[in-house]
Formats: structure tokens, C-alpha cells, sequence
């Protein structure tokens, strides 16, 4: 309840958190409001958005209603942006916390693994994975992760490196424990709160990124994501340019919900405030 107070003083917070709220209602029931495949033909090509009452938002180029592949791709964009969080979280708190615990050698291998990764631009990198392996969501969901893996291990080894040498820990070698228990029992839910803050700017990039790669049509071609729907609507830019604005303000407002979501997390996880 405490932790609840701290993140609802924050206005932002509380804003981000609706339009998140919202996005998980589209998502979750894009299938109830929407149930035949939204990538089929609906109606009569480029529809205006309020100019036929069964197209709300109107039809694409190819006669598809875009309010389905908003809908639809409420999920595609979440499914990417909370799996590819999960897998550069993962990898970075191993990472992270082996370099930080152990030192010497280690660190100094695992960093120069890191800063390898670091030396290539994410998303070059992430157009290389997706050229070699494929555009399928599974695989652009994991490239994403793989090529974000590096800040969180170096706020992972910050994390452990100032908490390796603390009382708690001096205390559980004495007692005998293994490092094993000891890096993921004691000092890791410790590390823990500025990874999670951190979480929701690496889900708004993973959203970015696969918008990115949809817009280039390097994305997967067979599911209603947003990037996809912005793509298809680069012809009649000029001319229907709702076929584009409206998945592009969906992506502004996901990517703006999460990070004031991560901003309010913040403010609540910081020990100062909450000492006030």
C-alpha cells in the first residue's frame, strides 16, 4: 500500500499508467471486438475514418479495417516489448552480476564482451540478426532482446560491485553459503529496483525497434503489427495519411505510457523519497 501511495502522488505516473491500462484493454480483447483475422479484406480500399459506421478508423489501401490491426497489433507490440525485456534483462543480470561479484578476470572478459556489443549501433546490429536468421516474430522478438542486453549488465555490475563488500555479505560467506546462493539470494533482490525502473525503457525500445524494422519491411509480414500498418501507408502518404498517423500516434502513446510508467516506478522505488 505504501509503495501504491508513492506511485499515485505522481500525476505522470498515474497518466502512464491509464494509457498503459488502455493498451492492455485493446490487446486483451482485440479478439472480442475484432475476431476475424485483421489482416483480411473488410471493405472498399482507403476508407475516411468515421465515413462508414463498421470501419470506425477506416481501411488501408488493401481494403483492410485498421481499427482490427490496431487492436491486433496492441498485442503483437506488447508480446514483443515484455518478451524482449525479459531476455535483455535475463542476459544482463547474468552477466552483470558475474562481472560485479567475482572481479578481476571476469569482469574484465565479460566487459569486453559487453562493450563489443556496445561498438555496433543496436539497431544496425539488430538489421544483421534479422538478414541472418530470418523476420519471423519469434526471431525478431529475440534479436531485439539480444541486442539490448548490454546496459542492463552494466547497471547490473554497478548494482553489485557496491553491494558485493556490504555487511549482509561478508555475513553469508562466514556462514558458508555458496556464491550461487549468495549472488541470487542476497544481493540480487538488493540490485533489483533500478533494473526494474530500467525494464520499462528497454520495452519502449524494443516497441520502437520492431516499428522500425516493420516500417522497412523487415519485420514479420503475417501479423498486424502497428510498424507494418505504418509501412503499408507510406504510398498514399500524401493523400491518406490517417493510413499512417493513426498506428504512429498508438506507438507514441504506448512508448510515452511506459515510460511514464518506468518515470513513476522510479520515484517509488527511490529510497530518498520514500524516506520523506
Amino acid at each position: 500500500m505504501r509503495f501504491l501511495r508513492l506511485y499515485m502522488r505522481s500525476p505522470a505516473a498515474v497518466i502512464g499508467l491509464l494509457l498503459f491500462l488502455l493498451v492492455l484493454f485493446m490487446a486483451l480483447s482485440a479478439g472480442w471486438f475484432y475476431p476475424r483475422d485483421p489482416l483480411s479484406l473488410a471493405g472498399r480500399p482507403l476508407t475516411l475514418p468515421f465515413d462508414n459506421p463498421r470501419f470506425l478508423l477506416g481501411t488501408d489501401a488493401s481494403g483492410r479495417d485498421i481499427a482490427a490491426q490496431i487492436f491486433h497489433g496492441a498485442r503483437i507490440s506488447l508480446l514483443i516489448g515484455i518478451v524482449a525485456t525479459i531476455v535483455a534483462i535475463v542476459l544482463g543480470v547474468l552477466i552483470g552480476a558475474l562481472a560485479g561479484y567475482y572481479g578481476g578476470w571476469v569482469d574484465d572478459l565479460l566487459m569486453r564482451v559487453t562493450e563489443a556489443f556496445q561498438t555496433v549501433p543496436s539497431f544496425l546490429l539488430l538489421l544483421v540478426l534479422v538478414a541472418v536468421f530470418g523476420s519471423s516474430l519469434t526471431t525478431v522478438t529475440l534479436a531485439i532482446g539480444i541486442v539490448s542486453w548490454p546496459a542492463p549488465a552494466r547497471l547490473t555490475r554497478a548494482e553489485f560491485l557496491s553491494l558485493r563488500n556490504r555487511e549482509f555479505v561478508q555475513a553469508c560467506r562466514t556462514l558458508g553459503l555458496r556464491d550461487g546462493a549468495i549472488i541470487f539470494r542476497e544481493i540480487l533482490p538488493n540490485a533489483m529496483p533500478p533494473l526494474i525502473v530500467y525494464a520499462s525503457v528497454v520495452m519502449a525500445l524494443a516497441i520502437l525497434m520492431e516499428s522500425a524494422l516493420a516500417f522497412l519491411n523487415l519485420s514479420d509480414p503475417n501479423v498486424a503489427s502497428w510498424g507494418n500498418l505504418i509501412g503499408h501507408g507510406r504510398g498514399v502518404l500524401r493523400t491518406q495519411w490517417y493510413v499512417s498517423a493513426i498506428p504512429g500516434v498508438a506507438i507514441l502513446l504506448t512508448v510515452l505510457a511506459v515510460s511514464l510508467v518506468g518515470q513513476g516506478l522510479n520515484d517509488a522505488l527511490n529510497p530518498r523519497l520514500k524516506s520523506r
